[in-house]
């Protein structure tokens, strides 16, 4: 049986941990956050008809989480909604999805693909497809790694920011290669080191990688966002929050 003292110590312990993006209300923080910079709007569930060529050379970039053709997870996604719903409008794309994967080309989905995704996006089934992808592909695997490095809700989402514009990858200008270079520099908090030293580290790492794109070299949802949570110390992610996105200001109040 614990002794008075142990049991106030452990209950301390316990209680002293502030929830990261496992927590839902932490994890919906983090969405919006993202629908920020992504597209505009803290309104992340408006976004599951978003569709539009960005002229990043990855193709139709749409949804919630700016699912590409030219990347592979437009093409699973569509893969998913038709195992859930055989038939359904987007399934006859399939084919092409699969041929134009790893290029910007839209043949075999123009005219009609635009038309076709905002109409499957009323479709409740395409929608817990697309958040099912988002956590399975981006959400999850971030937030699985950033707990491994010992990093609080500041950090899960750093991590999961990255991933979402960079891809899960292990190259250079993927989250494996940003991650790599900020190690490079600091240590983990899972490895001793300091967990404000490190995640600067790791957003220099991320500047770096977005301004080599010609389609991602404005930094400010580093600059006017995470580093801004950062330098106020807010490493658990309370709000309220404020912040600038490509000039815009949002807050989150609760």
């Amino acid at each position: 049986m614990l002794t008075a003292t142990l049991l106030t110590l452990s209950l301390a312990v316990t209680g002293s941990a502030a929830p990261g993006l496992s927590d839902p209300h932490k994890k919906d923080i983090a969405l919006r956050l993202v629908s920020s910079a992504e597209n505009s709007s803290l309104d992340w569930k408006a976004q599951y008809g978003y569709i539009e060529d960005i002229k990043d050379e990855r193709g139709y970039t749409a949804g919630i989480i700016g699912f590409c053709s030219g990347t592979g997870d437009m093409l699973e996604l569509v893969e998913l909604y038709t195992k859930r719903k055989p038939g359904n409008v987007l399934a006859k794309y399939l084919p092409a999805l699969r041929k134009v994967n790893g290029t910007d080309s839209h043949a075999g989905l123009d005219p009609a693909f635009t038309k076709d995704w905002k109409a499957a996006a009323k479709d409740p089934v395409f929608q817990r497809a697309q958040d099912d992808e988002r956590d399975r592909v981006y959400f999850d695997p971030a937030v699985r790694r950033a707990e491994k490095d010992g990093l609080r809700a500041l950090g899960q989402f750093v991590y999961y920011d990255a991933m979402v514009m960079h891809g899960p990858g292990a190259d250079r200008l993927s989250f494996g290669g940003i991650r790599k270079a900020a190690l490079a520099k600091a240590k983990t908090p899972a490895q001793g080191g300091n967990e404000v030293i490190y995640l600067n580290a790791f957003l220099d790492a991320r500047k770096a990688a977005m301004k080599a794109e010609e389609a991602h070299e404005d930094t400010t949802r580093v600059d006017t966002m995470q580093r801004v949570f950062l330098k106020n110390g807010n490493l658990d992610l309370k709000p309220p929050l404020k912040w600038k996105v490509y000039g815009d200001s949002y807050t989150i109040k609760n």
